[in-house]
């Protein structure tokens, strides 16, 4: 069993088809006889998530900061709750309870996270897996965007290559638990291209 921390969005703006991929994610995971950590929300893509995690099984817990309580109506019904003061302790709750990290459709919060974890990664401040979900190509400025990064220097392709993108629940969650049973080594990665320094 692995702690699996899912990045998502608690906006309620977004397509149906988005809430229904996080529902799917939380059912695979919970079949899988992995645990959730998630945002602690109860709304939108975040809410479901959990919700069929927890109907098919899987242990919970949900991570909120104190101001987004009542804004993302926090996830009372997660195994654990987690109230933390804001979201850079939020983001390190999450960090320390989980063993992979994966990223679903989401807005600049979701964005956030998943660069931060990355670039954690490339770091070597941890060697866990960080997939990405993205079956309609949501993401597809981000991954050309990096490939510029690496063209023009600002980016080493080991780095680029510790980001594993994926199209499918399946596919996401048989990337994750490849990398868990034979963990790949985290790219040496100058600091100073992160600082966005000359190469």
């Amino acid at each position: 069993m692995a702690r699996i921390c899912v990045y998502c969005a608690s906006s309620e703006a977004i397509a149906p088809h988005y809430v229904d991929l996080a529902g799917e994610v939380g059912a695979v995971l919970a079949a899988r006889g992995h645990a959730l950590v998630s945002g602690g929300g109860s709304i939108s893509a975040m809410g479901a998530l959990a919700r069929a995690a927890r109907a098919g099984g899987a242990h919970t817990t949900g991570v909120i900061p104190q101001a987004l309580l009542e804004w993302e109506v926090a996830d009372h019904d997660a195994d654990e709750l987690v109230v933390t003061p804001d979201m850079r302790t939020r983001k390190g709750e999450m960090d320390d309870r989980s063993d992979a990290f994966l990223v679903l459709p989401g807005g600049i919060g979701t964005l956030e996270e998943l660069l931060e974890i990355w670039v954690a990664r490339t770091l070597r401040m941890h060697d866990r897996p960080v997939v990405v979900l993205d079956p309609d190509g949501l993401y597809d400025p981000l991954r050309e965007q990096i490939r510029v990064l690496v063209d023009r220097g600002f980016m080493r392709p080991a780095s680029a290559e510790l980001l594993r993108w994926t199209t499918s629940v399946p596919a996401a969650f048989a990337a994750i638990e490849s990398e868990l049973a034979t963990p790949a080594p985290a790219a040496a990665v100058d600091p100073a291209e992160i600082l966005e320094a000359e190469p």
